[in-house]
């Protein structure tokens, strides 16, 4: 079957389709869709043949580039192979089997045990299950709440959305008598004229009166990302991890580091957790630079403390979904770590991101741009009216879409989140289209203000 991929075609399919995260009337009244038709390493091309550096990597998932063949050859000799077979019952097989391997031998401490699903909203209420049902064996039932903050973005499932977040449900329910969210650690807007220091110890406080106030043997689990990836590419203040980590310790509530963006090469390791940030949780939930986004997959790593206790004698471990492994999704990741050890892509991160990460902070010149955060290839800029009062832009004026538009048009991708933009381009950025990225961005924003 050849598929008309006209763009009239295409556009009255799309009539069809459900986007995520959008005004669905507004994009279907405007047509103001992009079609991407195809992709090449850092590039992609839209259906008039455009090209446009790809600021987003899809969706902070293509870490080593479009279009690598030994990706995509992985697929297919996996499938001629073995198409589908689940890891049901007692049923296993070699790509599930080597990839959990893989995993856990890059993972810190003692985070030898992996559980494969296939998206990262999947991965963290994994977590949440596995540790409800850890605390009951242990005698604990009632340890079942999940801190969180506000700020942070775990997924779309009905308990993952509860753990972002609130500004994300908007309108929407979720689980939320399961979730206590914390107070965000933007140093920069909740700082309130404290060093940096005070106002770690401010959030310490916050946190040890939230878990006196709901009770520690109600609380099963505090769940944090090492640096908020959709919530803004929020930093918390420096020691951050390391004090809510004893403190949870203490209390005995385990740590879950959402690592599903921060992972695989986006700060110059495999695991940021442990190399980045010098904790080792109890669970780490990984996707999107798994696979490089080439097949669905996450993983929920877990303690050998934690299966332990959930696979004692006369146990069952009663979760699963279909396609948890899949043969053609485990392929991918163990071609897809091979490929990033090979090319020591983690190790080359560390130079070209924070090239990256330099040239994205230069433009904090520009009058409007307040603040310009995060690591390496994961940077949110954030803009303002006035940088000594940091007056945000009314929403009316919607300056991160308009300076989106401005910067598609001249031949890049990026997200808008309200007054921010947020890039996370693939890994495989160089010098040369760094530079080019920093002067579409100069000269967007400043269009833009020009506008206004």
């Amino acid at each position: 079957m050849q598929l008309d991929t006209t763009t009239d075609a295409v556009l009255n399919a799309d009539n069809h389709l459900i986007q995520s995260f959008t005004d669905l009337d507004a994009l279907k009244q405007n047509n103001a869709r992009t079609i991407i038709q195809r992709a090449k390493g850092a590039l992609v091309y839209d259906n008039e043949g455009r090209e446009l550096i790809d600021g987003i990597a899809g969706l902070w998932c293509v870490n080593v580039g479009h279009g690598r063949r030994e990706l995509i050859d992985a697929v297919t000799k996996q499938l001629e192979e073995l198409d589908y077979y689940s890891t049901f019952y007692n049923f296993t097989h070699p790509a599930a089997a080597i990839l959990a391997e893989k995993i856990t031998s890059l993972a810190p401490g003692n985070l030898n045990n992996v559980y494969f699903a296939n998206s990262g909203s999947a991965a963290n209420d994994t977590a949440v299950r596995i540790l409800h049902h850890y605390h009951a064996r242990r005698g604990k039932p009632n340890k079942r709440l999940v801190l969180s903050r506000v700020g942070g973005y775990h997924g779309s499932t009905y308990l993952a959305m509860a753990m972002t977040t609130p500004a994300y449900s908007e309108g929407w329910t979720s689980a939320t008598d399961l979730v206590h969210h914390l107070r965000s650690p933007h140093y920069w807007r909740e700082g309130d004229g404290m060093t940096e220091a005070e106002f770690l110890d401010d959030l310490m406080r916050d946190l040890e009166q939230s878990i006196a106030r709901i009770g520690p043997d109600n609380i099963a689990a505090f769940i944090a990302e090492p640096i908020m990836g959709a919530g803004g590419v929020i930093v918390a203040p420096e020691g951050y991890h390391k004090r809510a980590l004893e403190i949870c310790k203490a209390h005995d509530i385990k740590y879950i580091s959402d690592e599903v963006v921060t992972a695989f090469g986006r700060l110059g390791h495999f695991f940021a957790s442990k190399e980045v940030f010098g904790i080792e949780p109890d669970i780490i939930t990984s996707a999107k630079g798994m696979t490089s986004g080439y097949q669905p997959l996450s993983a929920t790593i877990i303690s050998d403390e934690i299966l332990d206790v959930i696979s004692a004698p006369g146990e069952r471990f009663l979760h699963g979904f279909t396609y948890s492994g899949h043969p053609a999704a485990a392929a991918v990741g163990i071609a897809n770590i091979e490929l990033m050890q090979r090319e020591g892509l983690p190790e080359q991160v560390r130079t070209t991101g924070k090239i990256f990460e330099k040239a994205m902070k230069g433009l904090v010149n520009i009058d409007i741009v307040g603040e310009v955060r995060g690591s390496h290839f994961m940077i949110g800029i954030e803009f303002v009216q006035d940088k000594q009062s940091k007056k945000p832009f009314d929403e009316s004026v919607e300056i991160g879409s308009r300076i989106a538009a401005a910067a598609q048009e001249r031949g890049l991708i990026v997200r808008p989140l309200g007054s921010s933009l947020i890039l996370s381009p693939t890994l495989v950025m160089t010098p040369v289209l760094i530079e080019k990225t920093e002067a579409i961005l100069r000269e967007s924003i400043e269009t833009v203000v020009s506008e206004l």
